[in-house]
């Protein structure tokens, strides 16, 4: 098994995130290779994707049902290729912060059969850069969607920083 989890600072509500988050073909929108989404309920659709793998292009379809949905903050799902011995879960947790929502992402991906050791040799290394670009698209999307960027929290002082205020108000000559 392989598996990552990716932490991202939306620059918007939490609302506003979830407004975004809630719709699953958006998510099909965002994967790598996306051909289309067929909902069939609330819980269940087929994402068609084109995936490559070194020289290897094909058409994947991935069975995707969501087990749990607990909005705003939460949400688990489970995944399976038609076809390959692929399948995993995976989850989504938001929680409002000073700078908007902090959204985690986390994905399991699992192998079976003779070929899953050489699937999750190549796959590893791979898993955490797609998931982070995925978070970060997803973070863009929602930004964009909720009307652009909030503002930036002030970041804290530097060490040096303060030392250097704590050196002025010491040497400072007295005001009384």
């Amino acid at each position: 098994m392989i598996e990552t989890s990716q932490t991202v600072t939306v620059a918007a509500p939490l609302e506003a995130t979830w407004d975004y988050a809630c719709a699953v073909e958006r998510w099909a929108e965002i994967m790598p290779g996306y051909q289309s989404c067929e909902i069939a309920d609330a819980d269940n659709s087929l994402w068609v994707l084109k995936i490559g793998v070194g020289g290897l292009v094909r058409t994947v379809r991935v069975a995707v049902h969501v087990e749990r949905w607990a909005g705003p903050q939460e949400v688990d799902f489970a995944f399976r290729l038609q076809g390959d011995p692929v399948e995993g879960s995976g989850s989504y947790r938001a929680k409002a912060s000073d700078g908007g929502t902090d959204v985690t992402l986390a994905v399991q991906v699992r192998g079976s059969g003779p070929m899953a050791p050489m699937w999750e040799a190549m796959g590893g290394p791979v898993l955490p850069r797609f998931a982070r670009g995925f978070a970060e698209e997803l973070k863009a999307r929602i930004e964009a969607q909720a009307g652009g960027v909030a503002p930036k929290p002030v970041p804290a002082p530097s060490l040096i920083e303060r030392v250097i205020a704590w050196f002025r108000r010491f040497f400072a000559p007295s005001q009384t």
